[in-house]
């Protein structure tokens, strides 16, 4: 992990985080690639706690943490605050990690408090999930708001999936550019969008199913 991002986790964390990484006894090499940056991240900080976990060995873990593909990150903080990084967080993404973390490591974000009163509003669950590239610019924009909701409300759910990994979603969702956003598999956002329209869409997604291009 460049010098910079471990300089950043080690100014801005307050509390302690823990990761849990879920990879498998025998490593694809972007399974391994994650496993190094994870490890990385824990050496950068003594406020950072890692936890390996073997998606077939460790099955009762996984499955409480709602992880259904790997590699998969879920960060927690002072509780479980529902967020996960599947596939490769580089390029673009590895800054949003490192943020996320330390969102997460204070249980605090920058969302307006409009978007915080929206998000008390919800009265179901939500989950959201955000396809992105690593050479994407635009799809960090859509992340961050995703994980700030789920660190606000503890009724979403926020996934970060890095489509190249998961051929299989990019065909099921039938992704074309992104960053593609999928809530509650009922409504779909194509691009970026403000985030104080982005948190709008949340009640939305509880209705009838729709398709919207943004």
């Amino acid at each position: 992990m460049p010098d910079t991002l471990a300089k950043r986790l080690a100014e801005r964390m307050t509390g302690k985080v823990r990761i849990a990484y879920v990879t498998q006894e025998v490593e694809c090499r972007i399974c391994s690639d994650v496993r190094q940056l994870v490890e990385d991240i824990g050496k950068s900080s003594d406020k950072v706690e890692v936890d390996v976990l073997d998606f077939r060995k460790d099955e009762s873990r996984v499955k409480e943490l709602g992880v259904d593909k790997i590699p998969a990150i879920a960060l927690s903080g002072e509780r479980d605050y529902g967020i996960r990084f599947y596939g490769v967080p580089a390029g673009y993404q590895l800054p949003v990690l490192v943020d996320t973390i330390t969102d997460v490591s204070s249980g605090q974000t920058a969302l307006s408090e409009d978007a915080r009163r929206r998000l008390r509003d919800l009265t179901r669950s939500v989950h959201i999930q955000v396809f992105t590239m690593t050479t994407c610019p635009y799809c960090p924009t859509m992340v961050r708001a995703a994980n700030r909701f789920a660190i606000e409300s503890r009724l979403v759910r926020a996934d970060m999936v890095e489509a190249g990994s998961f051929p299989h979603l990019t065909e099921k969702y039938n992704i074309m550019s992104v960053p593609k956003t999928v809530i509650n598999e009922s409504l779909e956002l194509s691009g970026v969008i403000p985030e104080e329209q982005f948190v709008r869409y949340l009640a939305f997604s509880l209705g009838p199913p729709s398709t919207l291009y943004v």
